[in-house]
């Protein structure tokens, strides 16, 4: 901890998902300060020159902690463009950690279910073997691995199916959902045959805060509690808006042909963090969570919970 109260944090891809959760949640914590939020056009992680300045002219010193939400989270652009994959998933948080190491600040560090094959049929521990299968899951592996070789104290932590603030899965549904109900657009039809563990990134923020809290390093899986199939994920979103009457058809992944391989089971064990005190509420709950929230998609659908 440095000289202030309050343990004072950096988060860099601050324009995502869970960066603007770790935002705000930071905002609002006790014990944890904000100290600078840096989305991509902001700070480039890649850029050792960049992110040194950023964080040594920091008002109030340098950081205690500095998160890393930022990534190349599109995985069939990553099959197209393997380089800036690489550049953004692996080079870029191996600089990152060693000048957190230089700087005596703790990196956590964000990965991804996605280092897995997908083939299990029990949920994932953080000591089973890798084998990613996409460009997306090759990188993200390989800048875990630059991460803890540069910082060997430093935190990642895997995550699946982040939902919050911005585009994303549920969004997306609940507006197809609704251009039907208007009949705008076909019935909805979603792929029942990938199972996962679905994930509010507000509990996904908070659980990170908590883990540093509770003085947590090396790989932790955080994600909110159960099994789902997107299908499941949709038809909860779906029901929470009020629409239970609307059809959504189970489809089988090869129905929609990707460059990239989806895994087909993304189901993360996270009873290691839970032997720490953090623990992850179910993911419906998580949802309702999400769509309570000031970024719910239902406010803009005129429609509430």
């Amino acid at each position: 901890m440095g000289n202030a109260a309050k343990r004072r944090w950096v988060v860099t891809g601050a324009g995502g998902q869970l960066g603007l959760s770790l935002a705000a949640s930071l905002r609002d914590d006790p014990a944890n300060a904000l100290a600078a939020a840096f989305d991509h056009r902001a700070l480039d992680i890649a850029d050792d020159a960049a992110v040194r300045r950023a964080l040594t002219g920091l008002p109030g010193g340098r950081p205690d902690v500095v998160a890393n939400a930022a990534a190349m989270t599109h995985v069939d652009r990553c099959e197209a463009e393997p380089a800036a994959a690489e550049t953004a998933n692996a080079t870029g948080p191996g600089l990152l950690a060693a000048l957190c190491q230089e700087l005596g600040a703790l990196l956590v560090h964000v990965s991804t279910d996605y280092v897995f094959d997908g083939t299990g049929t029990r949920p994932y521990t953080e000591v089973d073997p890798t084998a990613p299968r996409s460009v997306y899951g090759r990188t993200k592996l390989d800048g875990e691995r630059r991460v803890l070789a540069a910082q060997p104290d430093a935190l990642v932590v895997r995550a699946a199916w982040v939902f919050g603030p911005g585009r994303n899965f549920v969004r997306t549904i609940l507006e197809a959902a609704a251009r039907a109900q208007r009949g705008e657009a076909p019935a909805l039809r979603v792929v029942d045959d990938q199972r996962g563990s679905p994930t509010y990134s507000g509990d996904l923020a908070d659980g990170i805060v908590g883990l540093v809290d509770a003085d947590a390093n090396g790989i932790f899986h955080l994600a909110n509690a159960g099994v789902a199939s997107w299908w499941d994920l949709a038809r909860a979103a779906v029901d929470i808006w009020g629409h239970p009457e609307l059809p959504i058809e189970k489809v089988r992944t090869e129905e929609f042909p990707r460059p990239a391989p989806r895994p087909a089971w993304s189901v993360l064990d996270t009873s290691k963090a839970s032997r720490l005190g953090v623990r992850m509420r179910a993911w419906r709950e998580g949802l309702r969570g999400y769509l309570d929230s000031d970024a719910s998609p239902l406010r803009e659908l005129g429609a509430s919970s």
